[in-house]
Parts: C-alpha cells; structure tokens; sequence
C-alpha cells in the first residue's frame, strides 16, 4: 500500500479502533501529533510504534517541534530556545551563532528520531519583521541573508541526525500581522519585493536539499487572488518551477480559518492537491477529515509517492542510549550556557 495525500490527527495518547481503521485508510499518508498525544518518552514510543506497524510502508509521523513556543513534547525533551534567540547572538556573533543553530537542530532532530518521529515541521523561514505576532520570535532574523544562513545551519543539525526539513511559510508570512488560524491575511506587496526578500531563504534551501516546503495560507493580492497553498502559481510556476524544488508540499492545515473560504473540505483539499500539494493537512476536526477522506476517494498521484517515502526518517537510537550519546550532552551543554536557561538541560 502506497502513502496517500492526506494527513490527520489522533484525540489522545493511544491509538483507538476508529484511528486503526482511519489510518489503513489507502489515502492516509501521515499522522501529526500534538501535545494531548503526549505523556512520556515510552508512551510516545509505543504509541509511534504501533503507528508504524499498521501499514507499509510505514505512515509518516510527524509535529510541530520547533522550539520557544511551539514545542509540542515538553516534559522528558531538551526545552529547545525560540530560533529567534539564535538571531540576536547572530547579530553580536555570526559564527558562534550559527554554532548554535547546529546544535538546536541537532538535537531537536536527534530526540524525536529516538522516539520515532519522522520530521518536525522546520524550520520558520519567514522573515522576523516584528509585523507577524504567529510568528514573532518562531523567525530567526529579519534579514532574508541571516535566516538562510542560520536555517542552513539547523537544517545541516536536522540532517546529521537523520531527519528531513520542511521550510515554512512559503513564499513568506513575516509581513502580515493577521494570523491565519484565525483569519485570511492579505499581503499587498510587489512580486519583485516577494521574490527578492522573502523568497531568499527558501531558494537558499533548495539549494541545499531541503525536502518538504509548507505554503502560507496568504493571499498575496498584487500576485493571485487565491492563498498561497491553493495557488498554482506560486506552487506550479514559482515553487517547482523557477526554483526547482522536487520534494514534497504540504499544505498548512485545511482546518484553519485561512483555508475556510476555499470552501468545503473536500473543495480545500482538492484546490490544494490542483495547484501542487502533495499532501493535505487535517487537523483538530475529524469531521472533517472524514469529508477528505471521502473527496479523495479516487485521487492518485504515482509521483507523490515517490516524494512522500523520502521524508522517511533514518534509523534512531534509543532515547537512553541518545543520552549517553556525548554528542548530546554537548548540544545540551553548549545550548544551555548560551542561552543561560537550566530548563533547556536534563538528566545531565
């Protein structure tokens, strides 16, 4: 059985009847958690385990995993700081700085592969304006050069430990201030500006082999009418096409009020899989996804597949054998001295 375009939720921290019948679903392809799929490293690593042995090849799993505020896995994890942090010693020390951008990535990476996760959704490559409240500090610079070179950075950390990145929100979110889970922000900038500031860091990227890339549910009303995710443009003719990029895009979640005018479920993911996603995102609604589901019944795409198994993580160590690991206890060392926050260590 083939990976399919959709990926969904689960409600708590075990898998039950109705989520092993949803993810043997032949257009599930992936599964996000989130903090309430949480309670313990041996939880989580029992309950990926009995994700991964549904189908083959495997499901996907997946989290927002980034750092600062949005770390979905807390209590037995490295406190990983807001990459935004990152920046400010970038601007005092570049090379201490993208240092540190390693290591973070390093070790965000190198904790959840212990446990089975197969990517975070990372790194931000939205450009830290101070305009964006959603994404604030989740940036990490305001200059298009100082968050390529640290996402490189992080992205190289993500890579020597086994996972695959995804940058995010293409082709920027840094310069509106609404926040798409509540709303429809609208860009009004030139595509010349676009392209030469915010596209920057994501051309960068591709250069450098990221894999996944996720759109911003944004219009960019001087470009196309329609939001990013749902663009053919900016995903058909600037993303695969000017820029090259050959991995895999996921749509953001069709269940934010971004996404809401596109129309139905089915319709949103429809419109985004047209325009060039090769994955669809439904969370926190199961109705929903089930409407998806239903959609897509017939939906095939023999090239996605070929995108979605690459962003299969490497083999792992064990969380207790990571952390014997000195490599890890030097990111932890190196991190915490930085940013001179004790939280940031454990068990050392």
């Amino acid at each position: 059985m083939s990976l399919g375009p959709v990926m969904i939720d689960l409600e708590g921290t075990g898998l039950t009847a109705e989520d092993r019948v949803l993810l043997c679903h032949p257009q599930v392809g992936g599964v996000i958690l989130f903090s309430r799929n949480y309670e313990s490293v041996e939880q989580l690593r029992q309950l990926i385990g009995e994700i991964h042995a549904l189908r083959s090849p495997r499901l996907l799993v997946a989290v927002d995993h980034e750092g600062g505020r949005v770390q979905r896995f807390r209590t037995g994890f490295s406190r990983l700081p807001a990459v935004g942090r990152l920046g400010e010693i970038y601007d005092l020390d570049p090379r201490r700085a993208l240092r540190l951008a390693e290591l973070a990535g390093w070790l965000m990476a190198a904790e959840l592969r212990s446990v089975g996760v197969d990517f975070s959704f990372a790194p931000v490559l939205d450009l830290g304006r101070g305009i964006s409240t959603i994404i604030g500090d989740r940036a990490f610079h305001a200059t298009p050069q100082g968050v390529a070179r640290l996402a490189q950075a992080y992205v190289h950390g993500m890579q020597r430990a086994g996972m695959a990145a995804t940058g995010k929100h293409f082709p920027g979110h840094g310069s509106v201030a609404a926040d798409s889970h509540v709303a429809l922000p609208v860009d009004d900038r030139p595509l010349e500006e676009i392209t030469a500031e915010d596209i920057y860091p994501f051309r960068a990227l591709i250069g450098q082999g990221l894999m996944g890339i996720m759109p911003a549910h944004v219009v960019y009303s001087q470009v196309d009418p329609l939001p990013a995710g749902v663009s053919r443009f900016w995903l058909g003719e600037v993303l695969r096409t000017q820029l090259g990029f050959g991995g895999v895009i996921f749509s953001d979640d069709l269940s934010m009020e971004g996404a809401v005018g596109i129309g139905s479920y089915g319709e949103r993911a429809h419109a985004a899989l047209a325009a060039g996603c090769d994955m669809v995102l439904v969370c926190n609604c199961r109705t929903g996804a089930l409407e998806t589901l239903r959609a897509l019944e017939r939906y095939d795409n023999p090239l996605t597949h070929l995108r979605l198994v690459r962003m299969h993580g490497r083999e792992g160590v064990s969380p207790t054998a990571l952390r014997h690991d000195p490599a890890w206890r030097t990111a932890v060392v190196e991190l915490t001295h930085a940013f001179e926050d004790p939280g940031l260590a454990l068990d050392l």
